[in-house]
């Protein structure tokens, strides 16, 4: 089977959505479908991962149906998996048609309507109940922790975690991931914050979609407190090294929820909404925007919780 995935990255979109295809991708991939991957060349995106990852690509110039559909067409592709925002219940519709006996996979976390076969929210916060009036009746939903989508390093470091007794020590260990491209540019606000907490160290995350990257690193330059990874692929170690994390209500709470790992979210889009209200109404810390009085409240709460 012939499987083309649709997502873009960029600075301004962020780096999940790819990421989150990849780990998708290489389920079917192990199954020995044909993966190819379909996005536009956006500014700070990273298409570079799906090379690395061996995948063929295609580069398209706009996000029209017409392009897409020729793709289609061309590639003679069996399924198609969508995984964007611009990409809603008419658009899929109308390639469902030209394209009879194409099977559509769309991702969603925002609950929006969609012509699909299969329907994936991979959130714990995803409710199955509210897609029965937005998908078409043969559709199957897959909904959940159940279905989350973690790349490997998460299962081969949760192991090594049950093997080992973590050692108490006098020294704080904060993970921090604001999105791949921080978007709400909040990494050094958080920092400043954090620099009033005595004992503590930083593993701060980010890519080079990050369009304030070039400030974090003299930020963070000759502050032996900070250990800032670019591009990291040891994401699951650093979080497994950590006493808690300071994350957006996004893709990352399913891994520090996976990891077990204590946490603040702090929202920065409106798509995290759905998540941020779940881990509210569950009595998690989380704030609905960055405030510093707040922020050092919950901060307080963490370190209390943790001692």
């Amino acid at each position: 089977m012939k499987i083309l995935f649709r997502a873009d990255s960029s600075s301004t979109i962020g780096t999940g959505h790819i990421m989150r295809d990849l780990v998708l991708a290489k389920k079917y991939a192990k199954k020995d479908h044909n993966i190819i991957f379909a996005t536009q060349d956006l500014s700070g995106n990273i298409n570079h991962k799906i090379l690395e990852d061996g995948y063929k690509l295609v580069i398209l110039k706009s996000n029209s149906l017409k392009e897409l559909d020729a793709q289609i067409k061309k590639l003679d592709i069996d399924m198609l998996v969508v995984d964007h925002y611009r990409i809603d219940y008419k658009f899929e519709k109308k390639l469902k048609i030209q394209n009879p006996k194409l099977k559509i996979l769309s991702f969603d976390d925002t609950y929006e309507k969609h012509y699909c076969d299969i329907l994936l929210n991979h959130n714990i916060s995803a409710d199955k109940t509210k897609y029965k009036v937005l998908v078409p009746n043969r559709c199957v939903l897959r909904c959940g922790a159940k279905y989350t989508l973690l790349r490997d390093e998460f299962f081969k470091e949760k192991k090594k975690q049950k093997k080992k007794l973590k050692i108490k020590n006098s020294t704080f260990k904060i993970f921090v991931a604001m999105g791949g491209a921080d978007t709400a540019n909040l990494n050094i606000k958080i920092l400043k914050e954090l620099k009033k907490i005595k004992n503590i160290k930083v593993n701060l995350v980010t890519t080079t979609a990050n369009q304030h990257l070039d400030l974090l690193e003299k930020y963070t330059k000759k502050k032996s407190w900070i250990n800032l990874q670019v591009n990291s692929n040891k994401v699951a170690k650093l979080m497994a090294k950590s006493d808690f994390a300071i994350v957006t209500p996004s893709v990352t709470v399913n891994e520090v929820y996976y990891m077990e790992l204590a946490f603040i979210a702090i929202k920065t889009a409106d798509n995290q909404e759905d998540m941020y209200k779940f881990l509210k109404s569950k009595g998690y810390l989380v704030l609905s925007r960055f405030d510093k009085i707040k922020f050092q409240n919950h901060i307080s709460k963490m370190l209390r919780n943790l001692q």
